[in-house]
């Protein structure tokens, strides 16, 4: 079964950076378009940002973009979401998710494999 795992989480102040990984073991990652997602108390999950598995395009929510970058880094087999800027309303479990030679998009129909998550908290 394959397994994405994410890591980087953590408390931070408002202002503040994080950098999220997304990892996976026995396969190349670069092959699947990768998605971030946040799901805060309450609400529901909603798409931040992603990147296709060819030609590498990316595409942010709204609320994210010009603060958040997500890119790759092949040799390390890794995916990394850099939160700047970051906001009480970042506050949520992210999540990385991924789909063999997909084009990435914001819709969690897009995506057949799902981390763990990783809990973010954006706080003074």
């Amino acid at each position: 079964q394959l397994q994405f795992v994410e890591s980087g989480g953590g408390l931070v102040q408002p202002g503040g950076s994080l950098r999220l990984s997304c990892t996976a073991s026995g396969l190349r990652l670069d092959y699947y378009a990768i998605g971030w997602f946040r799901q805060a108390p309450g609400k529901e999950r909603e798409g931040v940002a992603c990147i296709s598995s060819v030609g590498g395009s990316t595409k942010y929510a709204d609320s994210v973009e010009g603060r958040f970058t997500i890119s790759r880094d092949n040799a390390k087999n890794t995916v990394y979401l850099q939160m700047n800027s970051l906001k009480p309303e970042d506050t949520a479990v992210y999540y990385c998710a991924a789909e063999f030679v997909g084009q990435g998009g914001l819709g969690e129909h897009e995506y057949e494999y799902w981390g763990q998550g990783t809990q973010v908290t954006v706080s003074s």
